[in-house]
This record gives structure tokens, sequence and C-alpha cells, in this order.
């Protein structure tokens, strides 16, 4: 698989350009998991840290269906790999956790994202609340967060891929 990443036109109308920069660092997380084994991808990157690529991306298959689908859509539907007990579950991988599982929970999730978001405008409110702080926010604001929460994750993607193989690259 060779992941394909195109930074948005710098022309662009803002919807487009917030989809495009999401679409861009969602190919980046992809990109820094390519070609490495399920073992590498369980790799943490630094005792006593368990982040490793896996959970990173396990990390954003919940982020996405927390954002996309139960606050903005208002579905009912759970976590994937966290508890509200294990906050962090979604970080936890152990030898059983493979990378087709993960990776394709995490497409799952960013097709549901699009398809949601595609029923919204960028002033609508969501449908659904945050669940601890029970507050709503317009598309655009999940869109800047998701930009957000993409972007740096995807610095700990790369300090773990460096440390795993030493292959660098934004």
């Amino acid at each position: 698989m060779t992941t394909e990443r195109n930074e948005p036109a710098t022309t662009a109308d803002e919807r487009t350009m917030l989809e495009g920069w999401l679409d861009y660092h969602r190919g980046t997380l992809a990109w820094k998991c390519e070609g490495l084994t399920d073992a590498q991808l369980r790799t943490a990157a630094v005792e006593p840290s368990e982040l490793s690529l896996m959970g990173l991306v396990r990390h954003m298959a919940d982020v996405e269906r927390g954002w996309f689908r139960r606050v903005l859509a208002a579905e009912d539907i759970g976590p994937i790999h966290y508890t509200e007990e294990d906050r962090d579950g979604d970080f936890q991988v152990s030898e059983t956790d493979t990378w087709e599982e993960a990776y394709a929970t995490w497409q799952a999730e960013t097709e549901a994202a699009r398809r949601n978001a595609a029923r919204f405008g960028l002033d609508d409110i969501s449908a659904g609340k945050h669940p601890r702080s029970g507050e709503q926010f317009n598309l655009r604001w999940i869109y800047t967060h998701m930009i957000e929460e993409y972007a740096r994750h995807n610095g700990h993607a790369d300090l773990i891929r460096e440390r795993i193989d030493g292959a660098t690259g934004d």
C-alpha cells in the first residue's frame, strides 16, 4: 500500500481547505505506519510510555468516532478501544492486536466521519453534546480540532517511526 498525501490548494474555499488538511493529516498517519510489521507497529516510543503507532491509529479511530459520530451526529454508540474506567485503553496494544484490524477500524470511522460531516454546514451546531462537558460544537470547530489532534499525534508518530527504523520526513 502506498499512501497518497496531497496538500489542499492554497486558494480553496474554507470547507474544502479544512477537509483537505484533515485528509492530509489522516494520510500522514497512515504513511508513518506504512511498511512496518505488526510487532514494529506495537513498539512503544520509550519506556515507560505505551505510545505506539498502532496505539495512535486506535486512538484516532476513537477520536473520529467521538467527534463525528457521537458529538456531531448524536449517534448512540460507545467508544471502540477505551472505557470510562480505562481512558487510555486505545493506546494499550497487546500481541493479539493486528494492524489489519486497527487500520480497518480506523478507515471505517473516517468514512463514517465523512458521511456525517457531509450532512452539516460549517456553522451548523452538533446534534449531540460532548459526553463530559455537555457542550455542543459547530462543524468548523470539530474540523479545526481534528486537524490539531492529528497534527499533534503525527509529531509523535514521526518520532516513533524514527526510533523503529530511522525513517523521517513530514
